[in-house]
């Protein structure tokens, strides 16, 4: 199943809710962050929850997006990782990196207050 994804604003934040598989030759995701960020967004939050399967060009698509973002002084939050998606970011370290929530309110805020703190 290709990803497919959906954005909505919350507050300064961009949530992009994801569904299916990220994984090789998947670059659509990278594509519409990168569009958002020309447009002036910097707040965002991935939700994970409907994300079955990550491999790792999946794990490398993330990487790049998380460093284009924080390079902009911007902000990136996971939220809510099925179970073998959260073990694959703890297998990998990758839960050391990026801020991984269940709340999504939760999530947009932490997100926003990065914004300061960069």
């Amino acid at each position: 199943m290709p990803l497919k994804m959906t954005s909505r604003s919350v507050s300064d934040a961009v949530v992009l809710d994801l569904t299916g598989r990220l994984c090789v030759l998947e670059h659509t995701l990278r594509e519409r962050i990168m569009a958002l960020m020309a447009e002036g967004r910097r707040c965002f939050v991935l939700n994970l929850a409907a994300v079955t399967y990550i491999d790792s060009d999946g794990l490398g698509e993330l990487i790049s997006i998380w460093t284009s973002i924080r390079r902009a002084e911007g902000q990136l939050i996971l939220l809510r990782p099925v179970e073998r998606v959260r073990e694959l970011f703890r297998i990998t370290k990758l839960n050391t990196v990026f801020e991984i929530l269940d709340d999504e309110s939760s999530a947009v805020r932490v997100a926003q207050q990065g914004l300061h703190h960069v």
